[in-house]
Order: structure tokens, then sequence, then C-alpha cells
């Protein structure tokens, strides 16, 4: 029930994350520029995740800090699945350019994300934990 759970909010992770890219790309890409744009945009995204983290942990129901972690390994695979098949398939992307976005050398902070992603679970359930 742990793993359904913890899938069933990673998808509204996912659900969030692609609104706030549609928000970025449409809003802030044109004020700004487009690297500047996600390189500001990680750090709402980490606010959307650790915030949706924050709100289900109690209801996903893992407790030690072995299985947190669990979890946050397969949220972050399976949203590197999540932006390979997007990337390739809806946007044409070649794998070139999707690496890129995990290279912190060209400026792209999207590898520091998917550590918001690993650690997410551990950090809302001890935030919780200490209320």
């Amino acid at each position: 029930m742990i793993w359904f759970r913890a899938i069933a909010v990673w998808l509204l992770m996912m659900a969030a994350e692609t609104v706030h890219g549609i928000l970025r790309v449409a809003l802030l890409a044109p004020r700004v520029g487009d690297l500047r744009a996600r390189q500001i945009a990680l750090f709402i995204g980490s606010a959307i995740i650790l915030g949706i983290a924050y709100l289900f942990i109690g209801w996903i129901g893992a407790r030690s800090k072995s299985t947190l972690l669990a979890i946050g390994f397969i949220w972050m695979l399976l949203t590197l699945g999540f932006e390979a098949v997007l990337g390739i398939y809806a946007f044409g992307f070649g794998w070139d350019r999707i690496l890129a976005e995990y290279d912190p050398r060209t400026g792209s902070l999207m590898l520091f994300g998917l550590f918001v992603l690993l650690f997410a679970p551990l950090i809302a359930f001890r935030l919780r934990r200490n209320q």
C-alpha cells in the first residue's frame, strides 16, 4: 500500500510540475530568457515538490529512514523516465538535449532537483514529526 500511495503522490507531483513548466515557458521565460527561467524554476519546483511531500507523507505511511529514502529514489527514477519520454516523444528532443538538462556545467540545475526528489520524503517526514 505504501508504494501505490507513493506513486500516486509522484503522479500529483508530475501534474503540478507540468503546470509549473507550462507557466515557466509562458510567463517567466519571455521576461528573463530560457536558461534563467529554468534556473529560477528549480527553486519554485523544489518548493512545490517539498510542499506536496509535506502534505502527503503521512498518508503514504512510510516511517523508516530506509523506506523514505527508497520512496525518494523511486520518485527520482520515475522522474528521469518521465522527463526522457516527454522530451523525446512530446518535444522531439534528442538524448544530448535531455542529458544537457542535468549538466550543471551548462548552467542547468536539474541535477539538484533530482536530489530534492530523493530527499523530499525524508525531509517532509522530519518536518511533520517536529510539529
